[in-house]
Protein backbone atom coordinates (compact mmCIF):
# COMPACT_ATOMS: atom_id res chain seq x y z
CA UNK A 1 0.00 0.00 0.00
CA UNK A 2 1.27 3.41 -0.71
CA UNK A 3 -0.62 5.51 1.83
CA UNK A 4 -1.36 9.23 1.01
CA UNK A 5 0.69 10.19 3.89
CA UNK A 6 2.28 8.35 6.79
CA UNK A 7 3.47 10.68 9.22
CA UNK A 8 5.29 7.89 11.65
CA UNK A 9 7.32 7.43 8.46
CA UNK A 10 7.45 11.30 7.77
CA UNK A 11 8.91 11.70 11.01
CA UNK A 12 11.65 9.42 11.71
CA UNK A 13 14.51 10.99 10.45
CA UNK A 14 13.69 13.45 13.22
CA UNK A 15 13.13 10.93 16.47
CA UNK A 16 15.82 11.42 18.19
CA UNK A 17 16.32 15.46 17.83
CA UNK A 18 12.74 15.23 19.15
CA UNK A 19 13.65 12.99 22.32
CA UNK A 20 16.75 15.03 23.04
CA UNK A 21 14.50 18.24 22.66
CA UNK A 22 11.81 16.74 25.00
CA UNK A 23 14.56 16.24 28.05
CA UNK A 24 15.40 19.34 27.36
CA UNK A 25 12.42 20.73 27.56
CA UNK A 26 11.60 18.54 30.56
CA UNK A 27 14.19 19.66 32.40
CA UNK A 28 14.02 23.21 31.93
CA UNK A 29 10.73 23.35 34.14
CA UNK A 30 9.70 26.26 32.41
CA UNK A 31 6.72 25.07 29.75
CA UNK A 32 4.66 28.19 28.44
CA UNK A 33 6.29 30.85 26.46
CA UNK A 34 9.85 29.57 27.34
CA UNK A 35 13.11 29.55 25.02
CA UNK A 36 11.69 26.99 22.54
CA UNK A 37 9.11 29.19 21.95
CA UNK A 38 11.25 32.20 21.83
CA UNK A 39 14.14 30.88 19.72
CA UNK A 40 11.37 29.26 17.09
CA UNK A 41 10.01 32.28 16.53
CA UNK A 42 13.20 33.96 15.75
CA UNK A 43 14.39 31.53 13.56
CA UNK A 44 11.06 30.98 11.51
CA UNK A 45 11.10 35.43 11.20
CA UNK A 46 14.69 34.77 9.66
CA UNK A 47 13.94 31.77 7.54
CA UNK A 48 10.81 33.52 6.00
CA UNK A 49 12.92 36.75 5.32
CA UNK A 50 10.43 38.72 7.99
CA UNK A 51 11.28 40.84 10.95
CA UNK A 52 8.52 39.22 13.43
CA UNK A 53 7.31 35.85 13.77
CA UNK A 54 4.28 35.34 16.82
CA UNK A 55 4.22 31.42 17.66
CA UNK A 56 0.25 30.55 18.25
CA UNK A 57 -2.10 27.49 19.21
CA UNK A 58 -3.04 26.95 15.41
CA UNK A 59 -3.38 28.03 12.05
CA UNK A 60 -7.48 29.21 12.38
CA UNK A 61 -5.86 31.48 15.34
CA UNK A 62 -3.45 32.72 12.97
CA UNK A 63 -6.05 34.20 10.70
CA UNK A 64 -8.48 35.24 13.49
CA UNK A 65 -5.79 37.44 15.48
CA UNK A 66 -4.79 38.85 12.34
CA UNK A 67 -8.09 40.51 11.81
CA UNK A 68 -8.37 41.08 15.18
CA UNK A 69 -5.22 42.94 15.70
CA UNK A 70 -7.25 45.69 13.73
CA UNK A 71 -10.38 45.80 15.49
CA UNK A 72 -12.87 46.46 12.61
CA UNK A 73 -16.15 47.44 12.80
CA UNK A 74 -18.80 44.41 13.07
CA UNK A 75 -19.96 43.55 9.69
CA UNK A 76 -16.65 45.22 7.57
CA UNK A 77 -16.34 43.13 4.66
CA UNK A 78 -13.22 40.44 3.91
CA UNK A 79 -12.48 39.21 0.21
CA UNK A 80 -11.26 35.76 0.29
CA UNK A 81 -11.12 32.96 -2.00
CA UNK A 82 -14.53 31.02 -2.99
CA UNK A 83 -12.87 27.71 -3.26
CA UNK A 84 -10.45 28.08 0.45
CA UNK A 85 -10.74 25.28 3.63
CA UNK A 86 -13.53 26.71 5.63
CA UNK A 87 -11.03 28.09 8.38
CA UNK A 88 -10.03 30.72 6.33
CA UNK A 89 -13.37 31.95 6.29
CA UNK A 90 -14.25 30.72 9.65
CA UNK A 91 -11.34 33.60 10.81
CA UNK A 92 -13.77 36.23 9.47
CA UNK A 93 -16.83 35.12 10.95
CA UNK A 94 -15.17 34.54 14.23
CA UNK A 95 -14.50 38.61 14.07
CA UNK A 96 -18.20 39.49 13.59
CA UNK A 97 -16.75 40.65 9.68
CA UNK A 98 -18.84 39.72 6.50
CA UNK A 99 -16.91 37.15 4.32
CA UNK A 100 -16.91 38.18 0.33
CA UNK A 101 -16.30 35.40 -1.63
CA UNK A 102 -14.38 35.63 -5.25
CA UNK A 103 -14.06 33.11 -7.39
CA UNK A 104 -10.06 31.46 -8.00
CA UNK A 105 -8.23 31.34 -11.22
CA UNK A 106 -9.53 28.11 -12.85
CA UNK A 107 -5.63 27.07 -13.97
CA UNK A 108 -3.98 27.81 -10.87
CA UNK A 109 -6.90 27.65 -8.16
CA UNK A 110 -5.90 30.75 -6.36
CA UNK A 111 -8.21 33.45 -6.00
CA UNK A 112 -8.74 35.96 -9.57
CA UNK A 113 -7.57 39.44 -9.30
CA UNK A 114 -9.64 40.17 -12.05
CA UNK A 115 -12.83 39.48 -9.72
CA UNK A 116 -11.62 41.42 -6.73
CA UNK A 117 -12.01 44.68 -7.60
CA UNK A 118 -15.83 44.44 -8.91
CA UNK A 119 -16.25 42.69 -5.13
CA UNK A 120 -14.86 46.06 -3.86
CA UNK A 121 -17.63 47.98 -1.68
CA UNK A 122 -17.21 51.10 0.56
CA UNK A 123 -17.26 48.19 3.54
CA UNK A 124 -14.38 46.52 1.97
CA UNK A 125 -11.55 46.43 4.77
CA UNK A 126 -8.92 43.58 4.03
CA UNK A 127 -8.48 41.01 1.39
CA UNK A 128 -7.54 37.81 2.57
CA UNK A 129 -5.64 35.46 0.01
CA UNK A 130 -5.10 31.84 0.25
CA UNK A 131 -1.83 30.82 -1.45
CA UNK A 132 -3.01 27.32 -2.43
CA UNK A 133 -1.38 23.94 -2.77
CA UNK A 134 1.62 25.67 -2.32
CA UNK A 135 1.54 28.39 -4.85
CA UNK A 136 1.60 31.97 -4.05
CA UNK A 137 -1.33 33.85 -6.14
CA UNK A 138 -0.70 36.79 -8.84
CA UNK A 139 0.81 38.83 -5.79
CA UNK A 140 1.53 42.13 -7.98
CA UNK A 141 -2.24 42.67 -9.20
CA UNK A 142 -3.50 42.49 -5.68
CA UNK A 143 -0.81 44.22 -4.38
CA UNK A 144 -2.04 47.32 -6.61
CA UNK A 145 -5.49 46.76 -6.16
CA UNK A 146 -4.98 46.64 -2.07
CA UNK A 147 -2.56 49.78 -2.45
CA UNK A 148 -5.66 51.62 -4.68
CA UNK A 149 -8.18 51.52 -2.31
CA UNK A 150 -6.22 51.12 1.12
CA UNK A 151 -6.83 47.82 2.29
CA UNK A 152 -5.56 45.77 4.28
CA UNK A 153 -3.85 42.49 2.98
CA UNK A 154 -3.75 39.06 5.41
CA UNK A 155 -2.23 36.03 3.29
CA UNK A 156 -2.93 32.74 4.31
CA UNK A 157 0.02 30.55 4.08
CA UNK A 158 -1.04 27.64 5.93
CA UNK A 159 -0.10 25.77 2.38
CA UNK A 160 3.02 27.10 1.03
CA UNK A 161 5.60 27.34 3.57
CA UNK A 162 9.10 28.50 1.09
CA UNK A 163 6.44 29.23 -1.92
CA UNK A 164 7.62 32.14 -3.89
CA UNK A 165 6.52 34.86 -6.57
CA UNK A 166 9.45 36.67 -8.31
CA UNK A 167 11.50 35.68 -5.25
CA UNK A 168 9.87 36.98 -2.54
CA UNK A 169 8.44 34.41 -0.13
CA UNK A 170 4.63 33.85 1.14
CA UNK A 171 3.97 35.44 3.79
CA UNK A 172 5.46 38.69 3.17
CA UNK A 173 3.66 40.52 0.94
CA UNK A 174 1.08 41.39 3.58
CA UNK A 175 0.76 43.02 6.62
CA UNK A 176 0.45 39.88 8.21
CA UNK A 177 1.14 36.29 6.86
CA UNK A 178 -0.78 33.27 8.58
CA UNK A 179 0.99 29.87 8.94
CA UNK A 180 -0.90 26.76 10.35
CA UNK A 181 1.91 23.80 11.50
CA UNK A 182 -0.42 21.30 11.39
CA UNK A 183 1.51 17.50 11.17
CA UNK A 184 0.69 17.25 7.31
CA UNK A 185 2.00 20.88 6.23
CA UNK A 186 5.66 20.83 5.02
CA UNK A 187 6.49 22.19 8.35
CA UNK A 188 4.52 19.99 10.21
CA UNK A 189 4.19 19.71 14.19
CA UNK A 190 3.66 16.93 15.92
CA UNK A 191 -0.15 18.34 16.76
CA UNK A 192 -1.77 22.09 16.33
CA UNK A 193 0.34 24.71 15.86
CA UNK A 194 0.76 28.19 14.22
CA UNK A 195 2.13 31.58 13.88
CA UNK A 196 1.64 34.93 12.37
CA UNK A 197 4.54 36.67 10.30
CA UNK A 198 4.77 40.36 10.13
CA UNK A 199 7.11 43.43 9.47
CA UNK A 200 5.34 45.78 11.80
CA UNK A 201 6.63 45.52 14.97
CA UNK A 202 3.55 47.43 16.66
CA UNK A 203 0.80 44.76 14.83
CA UNK A 204 3.77 42.40 16.42
CA UNK A 205 3.09 43.46 19.69
CA UNK A 206 -0.57 42.86 19.55
CA UNK A 207 -0.69 39.88 18.71
CA UNK A 208 1.27 38.56 21.47
CA UNK A 209 -0.90 40.41 23.71
CA UNK A 210 -3.84 39.07 21.88
CA UNK A 211 -2.24 35.79 21.95
CA UNK A 212 -1.81 35.89 26.07
CA UNK A 213 -4.93 37.39 27.51
CA UNK A 214 -4.64 40.78 26.10
CA UNK A 215 -1.15 40.91 28.40
CA UNK A 216 2.23 41.91 27.77
CA UNK A 217 2.72 41.83 31.74
CA UNK A 218 0.94 38.75 33.88
CA UNK A 219 -2.14 40.06 35.64
CA UNK A 220 -2.49 43.31 33.58
CA UNK A 221 -4.04 42.99 30.59
CA UNK A 222 -4.54 45.98 27.36
CA UNK A 223 -6.53 44.41 25.10
CA UNK A 224 -9.32 41.77 24.94
CA UNK A 225 -7.63 38.76 24.09
CA UNK A 226 -7.51 35.63 24.36
CA UNK A 227 -5.28 31.87 25.19
CA UNK A 228 -3.97 31.02 21.88
CA UNK A 229 0.03 30.29 22.99
CA UNK A 230 2.58 28.22 20.61
CA UNK A 231 3.15 24.96 22.89
CA UNK A 232 6.75 25.22 24.27
CA UNK A 233 7.60 21.84 22.91
CA UNK A 234 5.49 21.88 19.96
CA UNK A 235 7.57 25.36 19.15
CA UNK A 236 11.25 22.75 20.13
CA UNK A 237 9.83 19.93 17.54
CA UNK A 238 9.41 22.82 14.97
CA UNK A 239 12.88 24.48 15.08
CA UNK A 240 14.16 20.65 14.54
CA UNK A 241 11.95 19.67 11.40
CA UNK A 242 12.82 23.96 10.40
CA UNK A 243 16.27 22.90 10.12
CA UNK A 244 15.17 20.37 6.76
CA UNK A 245 12.53 22.32 5.65
CA UNK A 246 14.18 23.38 2.28
CA UNK A 247 15.11 19.66 2.09
CA UNK A 248 11.40 19.07 2.45
CA UNK A 249 9.93 21.29 -0.32
CA UNK A 250 13.14 20.11 -2.24
CA UNK A 251 12.33 16.34 -2.13
CA UNK A 252 8.55 17.63 -2.91
CA UNK A 253 9.42 19.76 -5.78
CA UNK A 254 11.43 16.65 -7.14
CA UNK A 255 8.24 13.93 -6.65
CA UNK A 256 6.39 16.56 -8.38
CA UNK A 257 8.67 16.67 -11.08
CA UNK A 258 7.93 13.31 -11.88
CA UNK A 259 4.12 13.57 -12.04
CA UNK A 260 4.59 16.79 -13.93
CA UNK A 261 6.07 14.98 -16.81
CA UNK A 262 5.12 11.38 -17.04
CA UNK A 263 1.23 11.84 -16.58
CA UNK A 264 -0.78 11.29 -19.63
CA UNK A 265 -2.80 14.61 -20.83
CA UNK A 266 -5.87 12.92 -19.41
CA UNK A 267 -5.32 14.84 -16.52
CA UNK A 268 -5.67 18.49 -15.69
CA UNK A 269 -2.04 19.57 -13.71
CA UNK A 270 -0.96 21.78 -11.47
CA UNK A 271 -0.03 24.86 -13.52
CA UNK A 272 3.74 25.96 -13.51
CA UNK A 273 4.87 29.52 -14.30
CA UNK A 274 7.71 31.71 -14.88
CA UNK A 275 8.19 33.60 -11.46
CA UNK A 276 6.58 31.25 -9.09
CA UNK A 277 8.37 28.40 -7.17
CA UNK A 278 6.05 26.18 -5.82
CA UNK A 279 6.59 23.53 -3.14
CA UNK A 280 3.52 21.60 -3.58
CA UNK A 281 2.04 20.67 0.21
CA UNK A 282 -0.71 19.30 -1.99
CA UNK A 283 -0.25 17.44 -5.72
CA UNK A 284 -3.60 18.02 -7.04
CA UNK A 285 -4.73 17.28 -10.45
CA UNK A 286 -8.39 16.84 -11.73
CA UNK A 287 -10.33 14.69 -13.94
CA UNK A 288 -14.09 14.67 -14.73
CA UNK A 289 -14.06 10.84 -13.18
CA UNK A 290 -12.11 11.71 -10.03
CA UNK A 291 -14.69 9.50 -7.84
CA UNK A 292 -14.04 6.62 -10.22
CA UNK A 293 -10.56 7.07 -10.45
CA UNK A 294 -10.08 7.22 -6.79
CA UNK A 295 -11.74 3.98 -6.12
CA UNK A 296 -9.49 2.48 -9.17
CA UNK A 297 -6.89 3.96 -6.96
CA UNK A 298 -7.53 2.67 -4.06
CA UNK A 299 -8.28 -1.03 -5.56
CA UNK A 300 -4.66 -0.65 -6.55
CA UNK A 301 -2.99 0.08 -3.18
CA UNK A 302 -2.92 3.70 -3.77
CA UNK A 303 -3.97 5.95 -1.37
CA UNK A 304 -5.29 9.39 -1.88
CA UNK A 305 -7.38 13.02 -0.95
CA UNK A 306 -9.99 15.33 -1.81
CA UNK A 307 -9.13 18.68 -1.01
CA UNK A 308 -11.87 19.42 -0.95
CA UNK A 309 -15.09 17.68 -1.29
CA UNK A 310 -17.71 20.28 -0.19
CA UNK A 311 -16.89 23.79 -1.49
CA UNK A 312 -17.32 26.56 1.32
CA UNK A 313 -20.68 28.07 -0.02
CA UNK A 314 -22.15 24.70 0.30
CA UNK A 315 -21.21 23.74 3.98
CA UNK A 316 -24.37 23.51 6.07
CA UNK A 317 -22.72 25.86 8.44
CA UNK A 318 -22.36 28.61 5.92
CA UNK A 319 -26.07 27.98 4.40
CA UNK A 320 -27.77 31.09 6.13
CA UNK A 321 -24.60 33.12 5.01
CA UNK A 322 -24.52 31.84 1.59
CA UNK A 323 -28.06 31.59 0.11
CA UNK A 324 -28.78 32.13 -3.31
CA UNK A 325 -24.56 32.31 -4.19
CA UNK A 326 -23.29 30.33 -6.86
CA UNK A 327 -19.65 29.96 -7.36
CA UNK A 328 -19.10 27.93 -10.17
CA UNK A 329 -15.55 27.83 -10.68
CA UNK A 330 -15.00 26.51 -7.17
CA UNK A 331 -17.76 23.71 -7.90
CA UNK A 332 -15.82 22.87 -10.97
CA UNK A 333 -12.97 22.19 -9.19
CA UNK A 334 -14.29 20.29 -5.82
CA UNK A 335 -15.98 18.17 -7.68
CA UNK A 336 -13.01 17.41 -10.42
CA UNK A 337 -9.77 17.58 -7.83
CA UNK A 338 -7.97 14.81 -6.56
CA UNK A 339 -4.80 14.53 -4.59
CA UNK A 340 -2.23 11.93 -5.21
CA UNK A 341 0.99 11.36 -2.77
CA UNK A 342 3.70 13.61 -2.38
CA UNK A 343 5.31 13.98 0.96
CA UNK A 344 8.70 13.77 2.72
CA UNK A 345 8.46 10.49 2.97
CA UNK A 346 7.94 8.90 -0.45
CA UNK A 347 10.32 7.62 -2.75
CA UNK A 348 10.59 8.15 -6.07
CA UNK A 349 10.23 4.80 -7.01
CA UNK A 350 6.46 5.20 -5.52
CA UNK A 351 5.50 7.82 -7.30
CA UNK A 352 6.15 6.03 -10.45
CA UNK A 353 4.52 3.21 -9.44
CA UNK A 354 1.68 5.58 -8.74
CA UNK A 355 2.08 7.50 -12.44
CA UNK A 356 2.08 3.84 -13.62
CA UNK A 357 -1.48 3.02 -12.32
CA UNK A 358 -2.83 6.13 -13.43
CA UNK A 359 -1.66 6.10 -16.62
CA UNK A 360 -3.31 2.97 -16.77
CA UNK A 361 -6.82 4.29 -16.05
Amino acid sequence: MIAYENLLELNKPFTARFKQQFDEFLNSGWYILGKSVSNFEQQFAEWNTSSYCVGLANGLDALTLALKAYNFEPGSEVIVPSNTYIATILAILNNNLTPVLVEPNIHTYNINPLLIEQAITPRTRAIMVVHLYGKCCDMDAIIAIKNKHQLILIEDCAQAHGATYKGKKAGTFGEFGAFSFYPTKNLGALGDAGAVTTNDENLGGIIKQLRNYGSDKKYYNERIGTNSRLDELQAAFLSVKLQALDDINAHKRKLAGLYLNQLKSDYILPVVEEGYKDVYHIFNIRHPQRDKLKAFLLQQGIGTEIHYPVPPHRQKALQPLMQEQNFNIADEIHATTLSLPCSYCHTEDQINAVIEKLNAF
